[in-house]
Formats: C-alpha cells, structure tokens, sequence
C-alpha cells in the first residue's frame, strides 16, 4: 500500500511516499530558512502563505522522486492536528483536495503521533512498550507509548518548549536566524564544541520535582540575564562556553525526566525524536547513561528528526490498517492533545 503523506504544521512544506508504512520512496522537504532569518524565526502568516505557493510542486516532486503518480497512491495522510492553524489548514486542503479527486482514503494525523513513527520508521525493532521523549521548537512531551496507537501522557513543558528555548537563547546572543541559514538549535550545538559545558553553572529547572514536566523559561531567562549583567560590567562574552553550559543544563534535564519515566513505567526501552533529537550531546548524553542503566535508546534518522512527510505517512498506514481514516469534514486543531 502507498501512502501519501502531506505536512505543513510550522515552517517545512513536505511530502512524501512510504510504501507499507516502512520503505520510504521519497520524502521531499522545503525549508523557509532563507525567508524567515530576516524576522529572525516564524512568522505564522508568512508561513503560511509560503506553504500555498509550494505545495504543489513538493507534491509533485515527491511523485516524480518515487516514479509513482497520483494512479499509484492509495491513501493520503496529512498533519491536521497540532501546529500552526493556517499552515495546518493548506496542507489539509491540498489531502482533501486529493482524496476527492482520486476516491481514496484521507487520513488526519496528530503531529506529534507523526514524530513517534518516526522513530519506527529508522528502528522497525523498536519494542512496546517504550517511553517516547518527542522535543521540538514547539513540543516537549514525554509519552508511554502502550502500542502503535495507544499512548499516555506523562509530562509535557508548562511553557517553552526545548527547542524554542534553544532558538531564543541564539537570537538573542545573535548567533541563530540572524546570521546563519539555520535555526538557533543547530548553532548552539556546534558553538558548543568549542565551549566549556561546566563555564557557568545556569539552572535545571524542575530537574527534582515530582512531576514529569518540563519548564525551560526560567533556564532562558537566566542566561539572558546573565549576559546582561556582563555587558553592563564589561565583563567577557565567551559565547561558546554560554551556549555549552546553556546546552548542558537543557540536556541534563531531558536525560533526567526521561530515565526517570522509564523507571516508573518499568520499560527497556526509549525512544528521542522531534528536531532537537538531532542534538549531537543530547544524543551522547542518553546513550551514555542509558547503556550504564541497561535500557536500550532509539534516535531517528537524522533526516527524520525534524518535521517531515514520511513520518506522516508512516502514521496513517499505521491508522489504516486499523480501518480509522478521516472524511472530507477533516477540520485543523492546532492545540489537540495526543488521541483526541
């Protein structure tokens, strides 16, 4: 079975063919780096509106990747929930549009479910039960994942998300959108290799509540006022030992909450993914600690951390074969919890 699958959620327009739900035949992704650095992040309305100029073309160029044509799909799967509203909204309408026009089956798909299958798609072995840490610029969450379709939430961030954190703290230290064609995360992680992680001793909060969530305001705010404090005395600025000790106390969290999931929902295994799973001492970090304790940790590829298409389509073969698909009332819900 060939499934389309269609995301549009932030600022990546994607498509993508996946064929029984695991062989991926093509995952096509436009990034809007080059538009959004001068505003130095999203702008949801110009987001959007990029999304309806490319769409059709990362379509078709998605097709054209895999030798496949529209005769050739099965069923359409799209992001609908979770996201921005418009950018959620022209990927919907283009499923919709699709499904109709071909008579197949149309599939909405939570984003954040997509980011769990993307993990299943780089490791088929990857066994239920697990512990899914999902950390984006817009989401950290951790999830007992029971099953291909049944998960629990077990703690999410009560403010900024790890990758928003991570992009704030580059725009403001003027190392992220504003001079490099990427985001603030990717450039606070290879500052950070030049850096001493243990140069400033920043907060990691909630790191002993008895909750699983997250917070990482605080954390953002101490390092911008840190850095403040030093301009006004004139102090040094090492910005890699800033962004290194930043990094360190984001992953320090992160390790912490999760492990401590996966110990009291008794797992053996856990699952990183979203688009800081790509963060290269985040991914030390864990796999360190977790071959200490025994528990077996699964990234996704690096071409699937962040938002994608395949991951999508991943999702709603999954969905499918449980007969659940969506009819052409498909609505967008940009702030929808998991399974709802």
């Amino acid at each position: 079975m060939l499934v389309l699958g269609i995301e549009t959620s932030c600022d990546e327009t994607a498509a993508a063919l996946v064929a029984d739900g695991e062989t991926v035949l093509s995952n096509i992704i436009a990034t809007q780096f080059d538009l959004l650095k001068k505003y130095g992040g999203v702008v949801p309305e110009v987001a959007a509106r990029r999304h309806t100029e490319l769409i059709g073309y990362i379509i078709k160029e998605s097709l054209d990747t895999a030798a496949k044509t529209l005769d050739d799909v099965d069923a359409v799967a799209v992001s609908s929930k979770q996201g921005l509203i418009g950018c959620l909204m022209v990927g919907v309408a283009a499923a919709k549009s699709i499904s109709y026009a071909r008579r197949i089956p149309l599939i909405g798909i939570h984003h954040v479910e997509g980011h769990i299958f993307a993990n299943r798609l780089s490791h088929p072995e990857l066994p239920f039960p697990h512990v899914c840490l999902t950390v984006s610029g817009g989401h950290t969450m951790l999830l007992y994942v029971n099953d291909s379709s049944t998960y629990e939430l077990l703690g999410t961030t009560l403010d900024d998300a790890a990758g928003e954190a991570f992009d704030k703290v580059a725009k403001f230290l003027n190392i992220g959108y504003a001079n490099r064609n990427t985001g603030g995360g990717w450039v606070i992680d290879e500052l950070s290799r030049q850096g001493n992680r243990k140069a400033f001793n920043f907060p990691r909060p909630m790191l002993r509540s008895r909750t699983l969530d997250f917070s990482f305001s605080g954390l953002k705010t101490a390092v911008i006022n840190m850095f403040k404090e030093r301009v006004t005395r004139r102090e040094p600025l090492p910005l890699a030992d800033i962004a290194a000790s930043f990094q360190e106390a984001v992953v320090e969290v992160l390790v912490a909450k999760t492990l401590r999931a996966a110990e009291e929902k008794e797992v053996r295994a856990i699952s990183v993914t979203g688009g800081v799973s790509a963060n290269s001492r985040l991914r030390e970090v864990f796999s360190e600690t977790c071959q200490q304790k025994g528990i077996d940790v699964f990234f996704p590829k690096l071409s699937l951390c962040t938002d994608n298409a395949a991951m999508v389509a991943a999702a709603g073969y999954a969905r499918l074969q449980r007969g659940e698909f969506s009819d052409l009332r498909l609505n967008v819900f940009p702030n929808a919890p998991l399974g709802v």
